[in-house]
């Protein structure tokens, strides 16, 4: 059920430092550069589970203005903006599980994700998340998806996850997204655990 996500998200925040969580990094460089790849520091970025990341901190000192800012877990949203302080007054900040949201048509050129489509072990809420992925992005725009690889961890934060690579990721997105790269990094935990992740870049036909 949605509402025992949200709990189970909310808890691991309030269990653990932001910087002590299995998915933290100091500095997202595999996003960072796949990003600026393909988006000018004018478009519309979405980052989807965003909770506690760096990510934005690096997006706006690189320029880019058009930034927002989803996650289930409202504490993970609040330890971002505390510690980006004024500068968060730049960044649209959306409290939402992105399985039931209802996203604006058509508005962002840009959609990240690094490891939220992998929990979603449930058809329907995979459904529910393309359809918002689907309605958001703009035609041509890219979608930058990072899971754990084939070979990466069959859990996390006490959840199952399901592992792709870009061709399993795409039969789930569909026609609808044209493959473009996979791009496969070693994610080291604060325990020193390292996870395999492959990071997938698709465009909106």
């Amino acid at each position: 059920m949605a509402a025992d996500r949200r709990e189970h998200w909310e808890r691991a925040y309030r269990d653990r430092a932001a910087d002590r969580v299995s998915w933290y990094a100091p500095r997202l460089d595999v996003s960072l550069r796949l990003i600026q790849e393909v988006a000018a520091p004018t478009s519309a970025v979405i980052d989807v589970g965003a909770g506690a990341s760096t990510l934005v901190d690096d997006l706006l000192a690189l320029g880019y203005r058009d930034l927002t800012a989803l996650d289930i877990a409202e504490a993970g949203l609040n330890a971002a903006q505390t510690r980006l302080d004024e500068r968060a007054d730049s960044v649209r900040w959306l409290q939402a599980d992105i399985t039931r949201a209802t996203l604006p048509e058509g508005v962002y050129d840009l959609w990240h994700d690094r490891a939220v489509f992998h929990f979603l072990t449930d058809a329907n809420d995979r459904r529910a998340y393309i359809d918002n992925l689907h309605r958001a992005l703009k035609l041509g725009g890219h979608a930058i998806i990072a899971t754990f690889a084939p070979d990466g961890p069959s859990s996390c934060s006490g959840l199952h996850v399901a592992r792709y690579d870009l061709r399993s990721l795409g039969a789930e997105l569909g026609e609808g997204f044209a493959a473009s790269d996979a791009h496969r990094a070693l994610h080291t935990t604060p325990k020193g655990v390292q996870q395999a992740f492959s990071f997938h870049r698709f465009r909106r036909r």
